[in-house]
């Protein structure tokens, strides 16, 4: 007997310690896998409406480029685009640069405001033909034919859900004035100010300036003078936060003319460097205020500018955006310092020219 316990122990004991340890390890791993928290789900993309002048500076078109590269990284959905230009070809134009990168269901409103419209240097290419054929196909054949941007704006505000919607403005407050002053509808019983307040969470729009421009410190920037009535309005009535990007920020960010140069020539014809070079070609470099006002709408929370304190902005008689600090004001502008500046560029040259994904038409 005690020779059979000695050849058992002999036998078993080397092999005790070497399974508990399989057997830790195993429970140690089990348990990692299964107490471990969750990784956090992904952010949903930012429900963004783009309202425009599309038309005036090349900006915008770079700016709308933008926007499709984040729904293609399915950080934005772009919802709608709505047009301030009273030109009968910024809708097609609109309309083509949506077809190219792959969208061209994106619904497009049309401005009923009656400004007086210049000339475009670049809206033309909407109807530039090769060998006979559309260089850049579309489907709208004329702004007008668009519904109202009133309208579009009600029909689609009304199917979000409430605090969802980010409007990016980048051209003049027609649009945004005239949806204030709108009754209830067929799409909302509610009246605009109404249906603005309870959809829409964020205004980010490219507007005024509240830094020195150059030496000047009472500038008076396009975008609020073109239609100054509707801006007063807009600054007055709007019932969401707003978030300004001045006119300084743009200037303090050109776009690369090398990125123009290089990085749209993965087609023969690329509607956003054309229209770049029919506005003003390299190596002239644009600033990029509109592109400042879609970056902060969907990316508020990467530090790619800071905020100034919270407070009113005023727009005066003149034009000129005056803003006064509020402890619980509605309105803050971006800041933009040295060691934000080098990144923004980067980010703003990497997603406006950023390839469909799919061939273009």
């Amino acid at each position: 007997m005690t020779g059979v316990m000695k050849s058992r122990l002999t036998l078993a004991d080397p092999a005790r310690p070497a399974a508990a340890l399989r057997w830790a390890v195993v429970a140690g791993l089990l348990a990692f896998f299964f107490n471990a928290p969750a990784a956090p789900s992904p952010a949903p993309p930012v429900k963004i409406i783009f309202d425009t002048d599309i038309g005036n500076d090349v900006d915008d078109v770079l700016a709308l480029s933008m926007l499709h590269a984040l729904q293609t990284r399915a950080d934005c959905e772009l919802l709608a685009v709505t047009i301030t230009k009273p030109d009968e070809l910024a809708g097609p134009f609109v309309d083509a640069i949506d077809t190219f990168y792959g969208r061209p269901a994106i619904p497009i409103g049309f401005t009923h405001s009656g400004l007086k419209n210049e000339p475009s240097k670049f809206l033309p290419l909407a109807e530039a033909k090769d060998a006979g054929k559309p260089r850049f196909p579309h489907r709208l054949a004329r702004s007008s034919d668009a519904p109202a941007a009133t309208e579009l704006l009600r029909r689609i505000l009304s199917r979000q859900p409430d605090q969802s919607v980010v409007i990016v403005q980048v051209g003049y407050f027609s649009n945004l004035a005239a949806l204030l002053d709108t009754p209830g509808d067929q799409y909302s019983p509610l009246a605009g100010r109404d249906l603005a307040a309870r959809k829409i969470k964020l205004l980010s729009v490219m507007a005024g300036a509240f830094q020195t421009v150059g030496q000047n410190r009472h500038f008076l920037e396009f975008n609020v003078v073109q239609d100054l009535a509707a801006a007063i309005k807009v600054a007055r009535l709007w019932p969401t936060p707003i978030v300004w990007s001045g006119f300084e920020i743009g200037i303090a960010v050109p776009f690369p003319a090398v990125s123009i140069e290089r990085d749209f020539r993965y087609v023969n014809h690329h509607p956003a460097a054309e229209a770049y070079c029919l506005y003003n070609p390299p190596p002239h470099e644009r600033p990029t205020w509109d592109l400042t006002a879609v970056l902060y709408a969907a990316f508020p929370d990467r530090n790619y500018f800071d905020l100034s304190q919270s407070g009113k902005v005023e727009i005066e008689s003149d034009g000129f955006t005056r803003f006064t600090p509020e402890p619980r004001g509605r309105d803050r502008f971006l800041l933009l310092n040295e060691t934000q500046r080098p990144r923004v560029k980067e980010a703003l040259v990497q997603l406006a020219s950023q390839p469909p994904n799919h061939p273009p038409p």
